[in-house]
């Protein structure tokens, strides 16, 4: 047996997000990212293989770099089982590369930080060519502001009020390395650099920062997120269809 890593991209718009659903084989399953790739490994082995992902996507989420890993036993070589997954999944799902790894190499757990963008058409018209790759957003935006407010969500902080998860069990506390927001002509792509993310935490980021570009909050009140126990300060949750998980860390 051995262990591998995976590089995974994938147009998220079909499938019900990167988590499997109901039972193999099912459409449930194969509505799903993680499904798709474990019912490919399984047929090239012949046995039952698992896939654990570095995070689980939600539905309509994009990826250019999802991290997966899994164990089986195969004469392919690394190359071959590339290919192979590749010949099989569907056009929306690609595996870039494949690696062995080493045994206890786990995609989710020795993750060290991620890397998430949002891209945002700051437009009173629609792009039908990009729709399902971007959040259309007809007010202008003062991304001046946007750039001042972010600056207050850098460094260790208690996310919870940017989790839409009510029954966070575990810790919220989160570091933020990096918020980036550029601009290319009438968009805007807003890029996360973290040590790890919660349920939604991005697209609630994102929508607070759109709110800050209208004009309906200050930079500074985005401070005052992190002292209330209330989530009513952070509602603006963004769809996912302009989320891309772009690249994960690892020592």
């Amino acid at each position: 047996m051995s262990h591998y890593k995976m590089v995974v991209q994938y147009d998220g718009t079909r499938y019900l997000g990167w988590q499997k659903l109901g039972e193999a084989g099912s459409g449930e399953w194969n509505k799903t990212i993680q499904g798709k790739l474990e019912s490919i490994l399984s047929k090239m082995t012949g046995q039952t293989v698992m896939v654990d992902g570095s995070g689980r996507t939600d539905a309509g989420v994009h990826a250019r770099g999802q991290t997966a890993s899994f164990t089986a036993e195969t004469e392919l070589s690394e190359e071959e089982i590339r290919d192979y997954l590749n010949r099989y999944l569907p056009e929306d799902i690609a595996v870039t590369s494949v690696e062995q790894a080493p045994e206890r190499f786990h995609a989710r757990k020795d993750a060290t930080a991620k890397t998430y963008s949002y891209t945002i058409l700051n437009d009173t018209v629609p792009d039908p060519f990009r729709e399902r790759f971007e959040y259309r957003v007809a007010e202008k935006l003062d991304v001046s502001k946007m750039r001042e407010a972010a600056s207050y969500l850098i460094g260790t902080h208690d996310f919870r009020n940017f989790c839409s998860s009510k029954r966070m069990k575990k810790s919220t506390v989160r570091t933020i390395y990096e918020i980036r927001i550029e601009e290319e002509g009438k968009r805007l792509t807003l890029s996360f650099r973290a040590n790890g993310f919660l349920y939604n935490m991005v697209r609630i980021l994102t929508g607070t920062l759109i709110e800050v570009g209208k004009g309906e909050r200050t930079p500074e009140s985005l401070s005052e997120l992190f002292d209330t126990q209330s989530r009513e300060a952070a509602v603006y949750t963004v769809p996912g269809k302009g989320l891309v998980l772009e690249s994960v860390e690892y020592e």
